[in-house]
């Protein structure tokens, strides 16, 4: 399958954190995150938030995955999928899928943007947490993620749920300029995204059920 035109990825995010997002005027990364205090609602696993805290950036020596900001290459991933059914071990947050959004922005657009800020970005063709990740810094590169995956609906087979992980990272913070176009489950979720994005320049929110599990 080839490269999406364009390519765009996603960020998954609690409503509840839209204020803070916008009051510092875009994401941190894990690391910066941790170092003020956390997100009002945390989503992810913590244990893996800790491991990539440590896990190396393969093509950019001395860097750490906890350092970049994550995005899936896709809406509805598998980690949506986790916060969804809710009964992962070392899942602490129960609150279900209903308000988390997903911040939409053009890939093309964002690493325009970082290499004139002089941003470090990279991706991987699997889970950014897993220690057998395989790392790509170059827009070439891109045609080495398995598109199929990615935009697989089905991805019980281990090879679709590992291509499906793919992650693009930016070090250490992403503006919310960038973002392009906000999905949410449902109308109430959508007016919750208007209300903290009031008296802002505000992207398309839009209910996209089928983001959604």
């Amino acid at each position: 399958m080839p490269v999406p035109t364009p390519p765009l990825i996603y960020h998954i995010t609690h409503v509840d954190n839209l204020p803070q997002i916008l009051a510092d005027g875009g994401l941190f990364s894990d690391r910066a995150m941790a170092e003020r205090g956390g997100p009002s609602v945390a989503v992810g696993m913590s244990s893996i938030k800790q491991r990539r805290l440590t896990l190396p950036v393969k093509s950019h020596d001395g860097d750490f995955v906890g350092a970049y900001v994550p995005f899936y290459f896709c809406p509805r991933s598998v980690m949506l999928y986790i916060i969804h059914m809710g009964n992962h071990p070392e899942l602490t947050y129960h609150g279900g899928e209903g308000p988390i959004v997903h911040l939409e922005a053009n890939l093309e657009e964002v690493i325009a943007w970082a290499n004139a800020e002089h941003r470090k970005w990279a991706f991987t063709l699997s889970n950014a947490a897993a220690y057998y990740t395989e790392f790509r810094s170059t827009l070439l590169d891109l045609q080495d993620v398995n598109w199929a995956a990615v935009e697989a609906v089905d991805w019980q087979a281990q090879e679709i749920k590992e291509g499906k992980q793919a992650e693009f990272l930016i070090h250490e913070w992403f503006p919310i300029t960038l973002i392009r176009r906000i999905g949410v489950q449902s109308n109430a979720v959508r007016e919750r995204v208007l209300q903290a994005f009031k008296d802002r320049d505000t992207p398309p929110v839009v209910v996209k059920p089928d983001w959604y599990y």
